[in-house]
């Protein structure tokens, strides 16, 4: 086997994919250069073509040696039987996550070279991560089982309610300090659910750096296992501000600081060694930089000593944490008593400087950004700015991060999104210094990663939404409807959908010769309404509002970005004036009146099948400019730094504002 067949063999044999289909519908070969960097990532040593053969031949002698897997899932509770080879007696029991200890059946058979063994439970296990341990010869070997439901949890009945999507910074009232905080949220809940909605969807509500330089992006977080602090209600300390030209993650630290000053310690049992953990990883950015990589050796590599840690800054953080996750708990129980429920977003990475990077360095693949290959949107690709976690570590750790990221989530929401869903199956890698069109997708444990979010719905009774916009790989479109997730419909992807339905057309003079199928060029009556099993939106965060997708203020926005070629630019109007007036024209409407037209949006999506319809709050009064324009960061664009035009106040008390959502509520109960 020469060099590059071995290096394609063992990518192959890592989920590393040599062959893909970029957004573009063009096939890519990926070259060897990549398939170095993204397999040494994983584990091999390699560092040429030429180590291939020798990576290979270890990594297949390893897995010949029939060893227990390191994760496996009982669907329903149902344990699989596990076969393994052995060389003598075997013995076998399950620790389950409460602690009980229970053995498992064996059952031997001879072979040649020593026997083969099969490990079986003698009934159902109860929900849970349990750890089964098997001993052979002197040797332990351990492994995960998660015990999952095979469906995502549902409220029993059949429902198809509304809410309102926002960014929780931007949802300011007159009370208000800079930002919006947990009390103007609940305010909005409330202002929803008199009006017969029962959800507001936020965008991640994780912390962030705040200090220069400022990370603003909800998206970008410093942890995917905490909140961010800049939430809290400061009660009697809340001093409210006039409306400020931009939100300001810096100033409104600063309020929380001052707020806080001085507060006592927390109950020693509020303090979780991981939480405890992380405030002395923010106490030592304080003192000793932002990026851990360039700390002294003992701290990058996780030991922190006294004189590392800022412990004024350690002690904020402790406070904080424990002040917010007690005033949400608080606040999901009161909405849970009147029937409201929070949306919230799953984040696919975090921050590279982070807290999860730095206490588990060996889960993320040093060297490597998660991003997307070349598509519609983004002909030159797409780089995240995060690090991905290795599937194979996961694996081997038990998916604990993964699970207490998804929990942590789960525990609040009453409806979970999952950003970027498409990731459980694979996430596209691009390694370092290298083109953005130069990476290469790497599969991931889908099963594995579909029970730990049924398991997590189960047992916090939160509903699931999977984001599956953009390059959908097959394999996602099977598993939503099969473990009860929703997907997503998108009213402006579905008008300005390119594909064109077949017509037969008779073809030759006397019409006696075979039909042929051409297609002919979507129009209006090819819009689709919303099925039953997809949440209902008009655009997302990512896209323009409807306002702006109406006037193509995005488009404006994307050339002075250098986000579209100015050679493409009438067709991307073009394109755009296609889709807005296919969809004005399904409904009967005129782009030329967007209010009446957005109304009848509204109307349309709330008799359909959907179960939920969530309009962006901004919609209803038409705001044109979107909160991020997708490949431009915060220093070049305010993304995620501007207010809403309008108070909640103002929201409260808007007549046009009440008639949408009488419309909204109207026909969702006619849907009924």
């Amino acid at each position: 086997m020469d060099e590059l067949t071995a290096l394609r063999a063992l990518a192959k044999a890592m989920g590393v994919h040599t062959r893909y289909v970029d957004g573009l519908k063009r096939p890519v070969t990926v070259g060897p250069d990549t398939l170095v960097q993204v397999c040494a990532a994983l584990g091999p040593s390699i560092a040429a073509p030429a180590d291939a053969p020798e990576a290979l031949r270890a990594l297949t002698a390893q897995r010949e040696s029939g060893g227990l897997p390191p994760v496996v899932v009982a669907w329903d509770g149902v344990l699989a039987p596990i076969s393994l080879d052995a060389a003598g007696l075997v013995s076998a029991e399950l620790t389950l996550e409460a602690g009980e200890v229970i053995p498992l059946e064996t059952s031997q058979t001879a072979t040649v070279d020593a026997g083969r063994v099969k490990l079986r439970t003698g009934h159902p296990l109860p929900p849970g991560y349990h750890r089964l341990t098997v001993e052979c010869a002197g040797q332990a070997e351990t492994c995960t089982v998660i015990s999952a439901p095979a469906r995502a949890w549902h409220r029993p009945e059949s429902h198809r309610s509304w809410g309102v999507g926002t960014q929780l910074a931007a949802l300011r009232s007159k009370r208000s300090r800079s930002m919006a905080d947990l009390r103007d949220l609940e305010s909005l809940c409330r202002w929803v659910g008199d009006r017969g909605g029962d959800l507001v969807t936020v965008l991640p509500l994780l912390p962030t750096f705040n200090s220069e330089p400022a990370e603003p992006s909800p998206y970008s977080a410093v942890s995917r296992l905490f909140w961010s602090e800049l939430i809290l209600d400061l009660g009697a300390a809340n001093v409210p501000s006039a409306p400020p030209a931009v939100l300001d993650v810096a100033r409104a630290d600063a309020e929380v600081r001052a707020a806080l000053a001085g507060s006592p310690l927390p109950d020693p049992a509020a303090l979780d060694p991981e939480l405890i953990r992380y405030a002395r990883f923010r106490g030592a950015q304080a003192r000793l930089g932002r990026n851990w990589r360039d700390w002294p050796s003992g701290a990058r590599a996780g030991t922190l000593e006294p004189g590392h840690v800022d412990t004024d800054e350690e002690r904020f953080h402790l406070v904080a944490q424990a002040l917010v996750r007690q005033q949400l708990h608080d606040l999901r129980h009161r909405l849970n008593q009147d029937g409201i429920r929070l949306g919230l977003d799953l984040a696919v990475g975090g921050h590279p400087d982070g807290y999860d990077p730095w206490s588990r360095q060996e889960l993320f693949g040093d060297g490597m950004s998660v991003g997307a290959p070349p598509d519609k949107g983004f002909p030159t690709g797409q780089d995240w700015g995060f690090a991905p976690v290795l599937p194979g570590a996961s694996r081997r750790e038990g998916h604990q991060y993964l699970a207490a990221a998804i929990g942590l989530q789960a525990s609040l929401a009453g409806v979970l999104r999952v950003d970027h869903i498409m990731a459980w199956t694979r996430l596209y890698w691009i390694p370092h210094g290298f083109g953005l069109h130069e990476g290469t997708y790497v599969s991931y444990p889908a099963e594995e990663l579909f029970a730990i979010l049924t398991l997590e719905s189960d047992r916090n009774r939160c509903e699931v939404v999977g984001e599956n916009l953009g390059t959908v790989p097959p394999e996602i479109d099977k598993a939503l409807p099969r473990r009860r997730i929703w997907g997503m419909y998108l009213a402006q992807f579905e008008a300005s959908s390119p594909s064109a339905t077949p017509v037969v057309a008779v073809t030759g003079p006397s019409a006696a010769g075979p039909a042929t199928a051409k297609a002919r060029p979507p129009t209006a009556a090819d819009i689709v309404a919303p099925g039953a099993t997809d949440m209902a939106l008009i655009g997302t965060h990512d896209t323009p509002t409807f306002a702006g997708w109406l006037s193509g203020a995005d488009i404006d926005e994307r050339v002075r970005c250098h986000l579209v070629e100015k050679d493409a630019v009438n067709k991307v109007r073009e394109e755009r004036s296609v889709a807005t007036r296919r969809l004005a024209e399904r409904l009967d409407c005129s782009v030329d009146q967007p209010g009446a037209f957005l109304e009848a949006v509204l109307e349309w999506l709330g008799r359909s099948d959907s179960p939920l319809v969530v309009p962006w709050l901004e919609d209803l009064w038409l705001e044109e400019e979107g909160v991020n324009l997708p490949g431009t960061r915060s220093s070049v664009r305010p993304n995620w730094q501007r207010p809403m035009q309008k108070l909640l106040d103002e929201v409260f008390t808007d007549p046009e504002i009440e008639k949408l959502a009488g419309v909204l509520q109207q026909a969702r109960k006619s849907s009924r």
